[in-house]
């Protein structure tokens, strides 16, 4: 990896709305990377925040944030990021070890994994995301030279129009094994947007295939309005999550898949948090609380 960010970066896309969460997680990425107990590296992820004047002086990583792990964006937050990044690492790079021959990263944003991750050589990385967000991640990392470990596709659709047939015109064959990802993605998205996301899947999808995705329980997200997580990202880098978040009735993505004919798990954040030994741990008036993070696998005939 060589050579300047570039000077001139295209940011349509990622200096506003939703497209600014996405420096979120790449700054919570960049300072899960430095920690001496790091469950994943992005050694990418900084050079997206200083590419952005939005969040030029963001930290990247954790001495450089007052209070450190007791700040309860850039510490606890983060953390949740970090582990939520190496959870999802290790699914995809299971589904890949096993049957997936394509992945599918739905809503990509700044995911680096077609980069940072040990793939199989004849594995397929299609990357679905709006036009200007992948134009600014893809400016970045040309300029630091990076080169991907597997083929990489990427597909500038919005997920709100017909995303199914921009990927397989792109190459993406529905009767090969795929896995596929959602990663704090489906809670930005109306609950009809959401539900023809998931159907799209099962229609582009063959046995063996598998899908990860994130989703919220809670009835009432405005609940958490004033937790710590919430007020401190408002407060500290002026995003707010409650307002971008679509606060409308959710469809039961899980018992949808089930009734499809997948196999599904459901898990909370802390129970990775207890496999992994470092991770957030519930407290009061807690923000992450209805997170679950879905584990979804289509049975071969």
């Amino acid at each position: 990896m060589t050579g300047p960010v570039p000077q001139q970066t295209d940011l349509d896309g990622v200096d506003g709305g939703v497209g600014l969460t996405a420096l979120l997680v790449a700054a919570a990425r960049a300072i899960e990377t430095h920690r001496h107990d790091s469950l994943a590296q992005d050694v990418y992820a900084e050079h997206f925040v200083r590419a952005a004047p939005a969040c030029d002086d963001w930290p990247v990583r954790i001495e450089q944030v007052p209070g450190g792990d007791d700040n309860p964006l850039w510490g606890r937050f983060a953390r949740y990021f970090g582990l939520r990044t190496r959870v999802l690492d290790d699914f995809l790079l299971q589904s890949a070890r096993t049957h997936a021959r394509q992945v599918v990263l739905l809503g990509a944003g700044l995911d680096t994994r077609a980069f940072r991750l040990d793939w199989p050589s004849d594995l397929v990385v299609f990357e679905i995301d709006r036009a200007g967000v992948l134009a600014f991640k893809q400016q970045v990392l040309t300029g630091l030279s990076a080169a991907p470990k597997a083929k990489r596709v990427p597909v500038p659709v919005d997920l709100r129009e017909d995303w199914g047939t921009a990927l397989t015109a792109a190459g993406f064959d529905p009767a090969a094994p795929s896995v596929w990802l959602a990663e704090g993605l489906l809670f930005y998205l109306p609950g009809p947007v959401e539900t023809y996301l998931i159907d799209t899947v099962d229609r582009l999808t063959t046995g063996g295939s598998a899908l990860a995705f994130e989703a919220k329980l809670e009835t009432d997200l405005l609940a958490y309005r004033d937790s710590p997580i919430y007020t401190a990202t408002r407060e500290q880098i002026g995003i707010d999550l409650l307002h971008l978040f679509e606060t409308g009735p959710r469809p039961d993505s899980a018992g949808a898949l089930s009734a499809k004919g997948w196999s599904t798990s459901m898990h909370t954040p802390f129970d990775f948090t207890h496999r992994h030994g470092r991770g957030p741990v519930p407290q009061a008036n807690d923000a992450l609380e209805g997170n679950r993070w879905v584990f979804a696998h289509k049975p071969r005939p």
